[in-house]
Formats: C-alpha cells, sequence, structure tokens
C-alpha cells in the first residue's frame, strides 16, 4: 500500500502570495499600535485641566494710599485729666440766713450776675446803728471845732491861757478821729449789706451748689463753685530724661475719649521745677482751646508734645508697611502689578498712624496700606473705581 506524505498548509500556497504575507502583518501591527498610542493620548488630553489665566488682585480706593509729603515731628507721648484753667469757689463773706438762690448746676452764669441772697434784716439794722453813731460823732466835731474856733479868738485876746485852748484843739481832733472811725464802721456795715448779695465773680458754668434756701450760712461758708470751659488744662507727667527738649510754647496734640479721631491742639505752658518722689517724672501743664465748651472737667485726654519738626518727606499709613529678615518694605502698584519696594523709614506719628519714608518711595506713588495677606510681586493687580457698579452675579 502506498502512503503519500502530508505537506503543511503554505506548501499549497503560491510562492508570491507567500512573499508579501509577513510585510501585511507587519503593518497591521504598526497600524494597531498607533490607533492605541493616539487613542492614550487623545485620553490623556482630555483628563488634563484646562490651564486657568494669571489671577488679577482688584484693589479699592479704601485699600490703597497715595503718597505725599508731609513734615513730621518728633514728639512724646502725654496724657493726664481735664480741668477748667479758670474756676472759682464763690463763699459767703457775711453770715446769715440763705434767703433766695437763683441758679443751679449747670447754667451759664454772667459776671456780677445776682446769684444769691443772704437774709439783710440783722445787717441792716447794723447798718442803722453805724449811721446813727456816725451822726451822732458829727454833731461832736461841729461842737468841737466852735470850742476850738473861740478859743482861738480869746487866747489870741489874751482871755484863756495857752492850755485852756490846747484842750479846745484836743477835744476838736478828739471829734474828728471820732468821725473817721464811725465812718468807717458804717462803710463796713454798709459793705456787709451789700455782701449779703451774692454775684458771680466770673463768667461760666455752675459746676457745684451747696446751699438752698433757709439755710444758716457762715463767714466763708461755701456757696457755688463756677468754672469756666473756654480753655482748659491738662496736668501730665513726662520723663526727667527729656526735659532738655521741653520747652514753654511748645505745641501738642490731644484726643479726649469719647470724641473719636477728633483732635484738640493743646500748648505747654508751665513747667514744674521739681520731679515726683515716686516716679521720678516732671509735670508739665499745658492748656487747650475748648471755645465750643464740648470738653469738660476730669475728662481724659492723650495724645504727643511736638519738641521738634523735620523737613517735608514722603509718608505712608503704618498699615502700608511690611517687613521681612529685618527690611520694611511695601507693595506699589505699577503698571498694573504688584511692586515690592525696600523703604528706608524716619520718624512715626502714633496719633496719626503714618510714617515718614527717607528712601524708596516717591511722592504720587501707590501702595497698598490694606493689611491683604499673600501679596507676591508681579502679580497683576488693578484699581477699582470707588464709583462703578457692582457686577451682577449670573443665574442659573
Amino acid at each position: 500500500m502506498l502512503f503519500r506524505k502530508k505537506t503543511p498548509a503554505s506548501a499549497d500556497v503560491p510562492v508570491g502570495r507567500r512573499r508579501f504575507a509577513k510585510p501585511a502583518a507587519a503593518l497591521l501591527l504598526v497600524l494597531v499600535a498607533g490607533s492605541l498610542v493616539a487613542f492614550r493620548v487623545s485620553s490623556a488630553k482630555k483628563d488634563e485641566p484646562a490651564k486657568l489665566p494669571d489671577p488679577v488682585l482688584q484693589f479699592t480706593p479704601a485699600d490703597v494710599s497715595v503718597v505725599e509729603l508731609r513734615s513730621l515731628a518728633r514728639a512724646i507721648p502725654i496724657s493726664g485729666s481735664l480741668s477748667p484753667l479758670t474756676q472759682s469757689t464763690v463763699r459767703s463773706k457775711v453770715p446769715g440766713e440763705v434767703r433766695r438762690v437763683h441758679v443751679r448746676e449747670g447754667e451759664r452764669v454772667a459776671q456780677g450776675q445776682l446769684i444769691a441772697e443772704i437774709d439783710t434784716a440783722d445787717l441792716q439794722a447794723r447798718l442803722d446803728a453805724q449811721v446813727a453813731s456816725l451822726e451822732e460823732a458829727k454833731a461832736r466835731l461841729t461842737i468841737a471845732a466852735k470850742n476850738r474856733d473861740n478859743g482861738m479868738k480869746l487866747h489870741k485876746q489874751g482871755f484863756i491861757s495857752q492850755n485852756a485852748y490846747d484842750t479846745t484843739q484836743s477835744a476838736w481832733e478828739a471829734a474828728v478821729a471820732s468821725v473817721k472811725s464811725a465812718e468807717a464802721q458804717a462803710r463796713l456795715a454798709r459793705n456787709a449789706t451789700q455782701d449779703a448779695v451774692i454775684r458771680s465773680p466770673i463768667e461760666g458754668i455752675v459746676a457745684k451748689r451747696t446751699v438752698n434756701p433757709g439755710e444758716k450760712v457762715g463767714v466763708d461758708g461755701e456757696l457755688f463753685t463756677i468754672v469756666d470751659l473756654a480753655r482748659m488744662e491738662v496736668e501730665a507727667p513726662v520723663p526727667a530724661a527729656e526735659i532738655p527738649g521741653i520747652r514753654v510754647g511748645q505745641e501738642a496734640k490731644l484726643r479726649v475719649d469719647g470724641f473719636g479721631e477728633r483732635e484738640f491742639a493743646g500748648r505747654l505752658e508751665r513747667i514744674n521745677p521739681r520731679t515726683e518722689q515716686s516716679s521720678r517724672a516732671i509735670t508739665v501743664y499745658l492748656s487747650v482751646s475748648n471755645r465750643d465748651g464740648m470738653l469738660r472737667g476730669g475728662m481724659f485726654a492723650k495724645g504727643s508734645l511736638v519738641l521738634d519738626r523735620g523737613e517735608p518727606a514722603p509718608v505712608v499709613p503704618a498699615t502700608a508697611l511690611r517687613e521681612e529678615a529685618g527690611q520694611p518694605f511695601v507693595f506699589t502698584i505699577e503698571n498694573g502689578k504688584l511692586e515690592r519696594r525696600p523703604v528706608t523709614l524716619g520718624m512715626r506719628d502714633e496719633l496719626a498712624g503714618i510714617v515718614q519714608v527717607r528712601s524708596g518711595l516717591d511722592k504720587g506713588a501707590t501702595v497698598v496700606s490694606s493689611r491683604a495677606m499673600g501679596l507676591k510681586a508681579g502679580t497683576k493687580a488693578t484699581l477699582k473705581d470707588a464709583g462703578a457698579p457692582e457686577p451682577k452675579p449670573s443665574k442659573g
């Protein structure tokens, strides 16, 4: 039996077709691999987030300040209580019963205005008695004068001795003295009657009233306290080490509790010649104008006493200053971007909250004065117009 040997299937394929089979397969693999790579690249691009535009910081006019030139002063802090510079305690000059009281606390009075009356019945009786004594003394003086004139004539004619004439002369001199004494007593009684009418010694406001109608008062009894609020005084301690730079006439800026940012002008009037034993400080006295009468005695004032003034220089708010590694700097807005500017500082005005810049800034520069965090140089920045309307939020 004859057996036929099997050949591979490829043996039946023509030689020409076998020649192109392998390149076709390789091409197919390349196309498939390219498709997979393209798919992966496309998928990766879809997964990557879209690149965001650079942030732009927007500042309001309240967040920035424009550098301006100003002359700052070297000053020392002061504080103390206010008291009226002119005040008067009205006391009774005569004893008696208070008949009427015409004013109360808080009322304004003029100089010489009637404010109280003391009963004058006893005083008037004393005045009448003194007037009667004066009339009697004048009558005696008249008789003594006639006796003296008659004695002078008789003495010239030799009818009476020198001793007799001297007696009439002495009697006349005693009568003259009696008249003068009676006149003085009458004036005192009259003044006492007038003193029973109490008048204000100064123009001001009644701060205290200690009597009421019907009460008895003695000599030198306290009746009223009247103060003039037109000028106030601050009594403030300062370190003894600062005394060489302190002079009468120096200016002060003061703020008073309850008046917010309002400043009151003061002037150094007096310097105490001695230090306080407990604090070793020296007390100075400053006058404060109070024409509108808003300040009151006992209010607390604090501020600064100006020792000397410097030349005009750029100033910035203290809130604009930042510091890194001991170097102060500020952020400015220039050409639509934030710029970091190192600065050299000068004097400070703590009361006004501003600092002098010796170098690093020019007049007219715009600095960021708000306490914004995370600012970086180079960040885009714009200044929002204060009058521009706020953008409306989008719906949906």
